[in-house]
């Protein structure tokens, strides 16, 4: 990274930070973007170039850490089991929650009252799930494999959502790894119901 970008860098964080640290203490609705503009000593301007809106202030992070995932996962040799490899996304994630407690404790109570960002929030999973599955599919190589891909993202998709929110409503205090563990090791015992067609009499 170049000194410019590495500048950029700094700069889009910056701002970050000042509008979570306003949000918080204001309410997102009660938070102009000429006061987060003034807090990072921006012009408006300048923030709109990072941040097209005022949700995507809040929702970029998210985007961010899991894309950041996905990556990890593209990374996995493509002859590690796709099972190993979709964990290395599962515990990317839970790395970053580990090392962003406060910032993803504040994200899901600002979405909570927000309903402009929860559906922002909506999209990201949307793509983010169509990507896994793209992934899952180039794993697999094989063919007619499309549904089972994408049942596979979307299952990795809910056992984050679900962990991570369990998580939040420990306050944080819950162990983020053993949730998600948790969460998998029900799926591989077969303890979660899944709808039946009803046998032919």
């Amino acid at each position: 990274m170049g000194l410019r970008e590495l500048k950029m860098e700094r700069t889009r964080q910056l701002i970050a930070d000042k509008a979570f640290q306003l949000f918080t203490e204001q309410g997102f609705d009660g938070t102009t973007v000429e006061q987060i503009a003034a807090a990072a000593e921006v012009g408006p301007r300048t923030l709109y170039r990072y941040f097209p809106t005022k949700e995507t202030l809040i929702v970029n992070f998210v985007e961010t850490h899991l894309f950041a995932a996905l990556d990890r996962m593209r990374e996995q040799p493509d002859d590690l089991p796709v099972a190993e490899a979709l964990y290395a996304l599962v515990d990317s994630v839970i790395t970053s929650t580990a090392v962003h407690e406060s910032r993803v404790l504040a994200i899901y109570e600002l979405a909570e009252r927000t309903p402009s960002v929860q559906a922002q929030f909506s999209g990201i999973w949307h793509r983010w799930r169509a990507a896994v599955a793209d992934e899952v599919s180039r794993r697999c190589k094989r063919r007619g494999s499309d549904m089972a891909a994408s049942l596979a993202a979307a299952t990795v998709s809910f056992v984050i959502d679900v962990s991570v929110h369990a998580w939040v409503e420990s306050g944080g205090k819950a162990n983020m790894r053993r949730l998600a563990n948790r969460a998998l090791e029900l799926l591989r015992n077969g303890e979660v119901p899944f709808a039946t067609p009803a046998s032919k009499r």
